[in-house]
């Protein structure tokens, strides 16, 4: 069995690059998470996990991570990539959305907040908290934006 993440942090990040892949790693690395081993995971917060804004997680390691990203190179663009976390008020799991699209800051980050309370509600879940980061970049050439929420132990 593996152990459960007992703490998380939302990033974000964007970044041109001379390829889809190159862009992609420069935004990790301007999220903060381009020294890690990215293990992609679905959408539930492990429960009692707290927020670490300053969460260290040393290079090289597998982790846990659930994420948006979009990679374009359509000279203009808006690229926009967001994360969510659904934070319950008793201590219980919690729910962590992703999306990513052609599409502004402010409409990724009312459409982050509205997927969240729909996850509450179809769990039938009192939602105590919602946390959101969010990563636009207007394309040069070839960009990328990332967002993502990583899990620690």
């Amino acid at each position: 069995m593996l152990p459960i993440p007992t703490k998380y942090n939302l990033v974000a990040g964007s970044s041109e690059g001379s390829t889809l892949l190159n862009a992609f790693d420069g935004a990790l690395l301007n999220a903060g998470a381009g020294n890690l081993n990215l293990v992609r995971v679905s959408s539930v917060l492990p429960p009692r996990a707290t927020y670490d804004e300053n969460l260290i997680i040393p290079p090289g390691n597998l982790v846990p991570t659930a994420y948006g990203a979009i990679e374009s190179d359509k000279h203009g663009s808006i690229i926009t990539a967001a994360v969510g976390v659904g934070i319950p008020d008793d201590g219980s799991f919690g729910m962590i959305m992703e999306l990513s699209g052609y599409l502004k800051k402010t409409e990724a980050e009312e459409r982050i907040r509205k997927m969240i309370i729909e996850a509450f509600e179809m769990r039938n879940k009192t939602l105590g908290e919602i946390k959101v980061k969010v990563a636009q970049h207007k394309v040069e050439k070839i960009g990328c934006a990332f967002a993502g929420v990583l899990l620690w132990y």
